[in-house]
């Protein structure tokens, strides 16, 4: 099976050499592919540096500024389709994520049925640590309203660390997709929850970024509670199903450059 981890950043130079040593050190065939958005602090540099060690392994799509998270997993995930990967994760750079985690992921779906495999800091066995008070409260809080908004059976929806079977992936018009922070996640399983997909939640640690600088932003938080709204409110009293369903030919829009890099479409 093939599997691919993607890993957005911008100014990640303190954390990326080691969380791709982490990952590769795992040998469990795991394949990834960063999404730079021009980090002026050389991140992508460093990682270009890096790809002669593992040929084959590593790959790396530069964007030109600070386009969000959402919009980078939506490239990668058109890359990842492209490149006829079965298995497509979710994951951050600075090791809030534990990349011995991925496996327990991976095996969710290949082994135990499910469709999209969430690593969740609010099931039994799951937990956070180094958060502050007012982080716990955003999150805790921000999981409950989305919960009673959208009746989606998971506990932890803004969770950024996530395996896809291809098929999920597949199945979403990701032009659709158009939210940039917590939104876009809760709208990705929030999807693939309505498209009749299985979700299951894996116990995780989440622990805080110990080096660099959070993206939090008072900008995503209220992305993500009008987007909550947004997207059941269409669910409910629109054609939410019909527009985010794939349909043929809107797969995958877009096209490689010369330099082999994956344009993705409007």
């Amino acid at each position: 099976m093939k599997k691919l981890v993607i890993i957005p950043t911008y100014n990640e130079k303190e954390n990326i050499s080691n969380i791709l040593s982490a990952i590769f050190s795992l040998q469990l065939n795991y394949h990834i592919l960063i999404i730079d958005d021009g980090s002026p602090d050389g991140t992508g540099l460093i990682v270009k540096n890096l790809m002669n060690q593992f040929p084959g392994q590593l790959f790396i799509e530069e964007r030109s500024g600070k386009l969000g998270l959402g919009t980078a997993y939506i490239h990668g995930f058109k890359w990842a389709l492209k490149h006829q990967y079965n298995y497509i994760f979710e994951m951050d750079a600075d090791f809030s994520h534990n990349p011995n985690d991925l496996e327990k992921l991976y095996l969710a779906c290949e082994n135990e049925g499910a469709d999209v495999a969430v690593g969740s800091r609010y099931v039994k066995g799951g937990k956070v640590l180094n958060w502050p008070l007012d982080r716990h409260i955003y999150s805790r809080g921000g999981s409950l309203y989305t919960k009673i908004i959208t009746w989606m059976p998971v506990n932890d929806p803004t969770a950024g660390f996530i395996c896809y079977n291809e098929r999920v992936l597949k199945s979403i018009n990701l032009d659709e997709i158009n939210f940039i922070g917590y939104a876009f996640q809760i709208a990705m399983k929030f999807t693939a929850w309505k498209l009749g997909f299985k979700l299951k939640e894996v116990p995780i640690t989440f622990q805080d970024r110990l080096v660099g600088e959070s993206k939090m932003s008072g900008k995503i938080l209220k992305e993500g509670m009008i987007g909550v709204l947004k997207i059941q409110w269409e669910s409910l009293f629109g054609a939410y199903l019909k527009r985010v369903k794939s349909q043929p030919g809107k797969l995958i829009n877009g096209s490689f450059n010369t330099e082999n890099q994956f344009i993705a479409g409007e």
